[in-house]
């Protein structure tokens, strides 16, 4: 099935309209490089139309009716927003569901050391990564203090053009003879990607002749402290990420992609959040769910695997004058969902890993995976005949462009994503996504016209299904 490229067929105000979403996209991946960030992205955005939270409801009592807008937030690390719709939430919801977090570099809880008069940080890879990508680039530190006072120090350190930024050094080229021969996951092991942190020694109390024993260690313990009134044991109640510096950007002379990180699976998520809140009125409930840990395979309390959804969606219910646990499993049942989630585009430099009949293409529109998984669909939701053709309906009506594709060759690999957890409510569930090169690098590459496609269809979903 071949699918033009979508590029060829844009009149001038739908390219305004596909910068407009484009430079709306790339803001919220500059402003949230993390999950907090993200969520709290979300927050602000979607008060602003109108949504309220939910705690604040039920503590007050408030019934929900048709068109009221709601959103719960898990541990400041998850979020799910609801627009009420006309249909009785057990008739169903249209679901729009990603993730926010992406691989990336942690600090450990007990991360700073000093060897040979450098200070590092302690480091342990989150996700799945080539760790040799990691190093020799500016990186940025985010994230959060938490004290024993109950206070939360906020960080962000590194992208402000006059931050400093920081670093995992590598071996320099003409001394990496053995290093060049090994295999590319051993080339960087995933205890030295410690992040270079500070050369400078703590300038010594020359009254007191004093001499500290490990200077530069403890002229970083000063400056965390005049900065951010941090002690060295604050690091043991911090979650502080290890994350690419710089915006995101145009890329290619036509300006015609977007370079940047934690595209797998902002994209989606942006995208998904930008058709909800574009989305006047609704015959069923439409939802927005974006949630943490599934590149460590969804678990915790802020993962698909939690019952954070669950119990928002028990929550409105008994907010609507019907609490029953009967409505609940019928409301998730009867619910449809679209697994926002990204694709693997097509790339010429490795075109033998791909199989062309079967593979997402740049500029060729939201991409739908039936399935998932790997090497004989292990693992995967396999989405129902019935379903794809409701979705295929629904795209044709809005004039969506949208493709059909797998991940790879099937003995070559594969993934996973939120869907087939979902799908475990008896929902039925469809991966769709954004289809991205270099996915899981440090900077990705996706195509303005996909990013504007996906949101397109997502909204087309909450509409038409």
């Amino acid at each position: 099935m071949n699918r033009e490229n979508i590029w060829k067929s844009y009149a001038a105000p739908a390219r305004e309209e596909l910068e407009r979403i484009n430079d709306e996209y790339k803001a919220c991946l500059d402003a949230g490089k993390t999950e907090r960030e993200c969520v709290q992205i979300t927050v602000d955005r979607i008060e602003k139309k109108g949504y309220r939270n939910l705690e604040a409801a039920v503590k007050e009592g408030s019934p929900l009716k048709p068109g009221d807008k709601v959103y719960a937030v898990c541990m400041g690390k998850a979020i799910a927003a609801f627009h009420i719709g006309k249909k009785p939430i057990e008739e169903g919801m249209n679901i729009l569901g990603a993730h926010i977090d992406s691989p990336r570099i942690d600090i450990k809880q007990n991360p700073l050391y000093e060897n040979e008069e450098f200070a590092y940080l302690d480091t342990h890879y989150y996700g799945g990564i080539k760790k040799y990508q990691w190093v020799a680039i500016p990186l940025a530190l985010h994230g959060v203090i938490a004290k024993k006072d109950g206070t939360v120090v906020e960080v962000n350190i590194g992208e402000k053009d006059d931050d400093p930024v920081f670093v995992i050094t590598d071996l320099l080229v003409h001394l990496a003879a053995k290093q060049m021969d090994k295999k590319a996951n051993e080339v960087i092991e995933g205890e030295k990607l410690d992040i270079l942190f500070g050369s400078c020694p703590l300038e010594q109390d020359k009254e007191l002749d004093k001499e500290e024993k490990e200077a530069v260690k403890s002229n970083v313990l000063k400056i965390l402290k005049d900065y951010f009134d941090m002690e060295e044991d604050d690091f043991a109640s911090a979650e502080l990420e290890i994350v690419p510096a710089g915006r995101a950007r145009d890329c290619g002379i036509d300006r015609s992609m977007v370079l940047a990180y934690g595209q797998d699976d902002r994209v989606c998520a942006f995208t998904s959040l930008f058709a909800l809140l574009d989305v006047e009125e609704v015959e069923k409930t439409a939802c927005c769910i974006l949630v943490d840990k599934e590149e460590i395979g969804s678990v915790g309390a802020t993962g698909m695997h939690s019952r954070f959804f669950e119990n928002a969606v028990a929550e409105m219910i008994a907010l609507q004058g019907s609490e029953s646990e009967l409505k609940v499993r019928r409301a998730l049942q009867n619910s449809k969902m679209l697994s926002s989630d990204v694709s693997a585009a097509f790339d010429p430099m490795f075109a033998e890993a791909f199989e062309k009949r079967s593979t997402a293409f740049f500029g060729k529109g939201l991409v739908f995976n039936k399935f998932t998984g790997s090497r004989g669909k292990n693992g995967s939701n396999d989405a129902n005949a019935e379903y794809l053709a409701q979705i295929r309906k629904a795209m044709e009506e809005h004039q969506v462009a949208y493709q059909f594709a797998e991940l790879g060759k099937v003995d070559v690999g594969g993934g996973g994503t939120i869907a087939y957890i979902m799908a475990n409510y008896g929902m039925e569930v469809i991966d769709s996504g954004v289809p991205v090169l270099s996915m899981h690098a440090p900077w990705e590459v996706t195509s303005k016209a996909d990013v504007y496609e996906a949101y397109r269809g997502y909204k087309a979903f909450l509409l038409s299904i």
